[in-house]
């Protein structure tokens, strides 16, 4: 018996208030699967689009600031 077999036979039992609640946490965990995927989309996006420009001279310096802060 696999591990979702298991987990179906366990919430049968339950009743179904906690059902629900077991209904959420996996809607729940969907949700985080999710988010760390497009977290992992967006570094490597924004890694590409950055690629490269380490190596480029800076545009501005300390002395192009008209005011500094101290």
């Amino acid at each position: 018996m696999g591990v979702a077999d298991r987990i179906i036979e366990k919430v049968k039992s339950l009743p179904e208030e906690k059902q629900t609640e077991v209904l959420n946490f996996v809607d729940f965990l969907e949700k985080k699967i999710k988010e760390e995927e497009n977290r992992g989309w967006s570094k490597f996006s924004l890694e590409s689009a950055m690629r490269g420009m380490e190596d480029e001279k800076p545009l501005y310096t300390l002395n192009d600031l008209k005011e500094t802060f101290s």
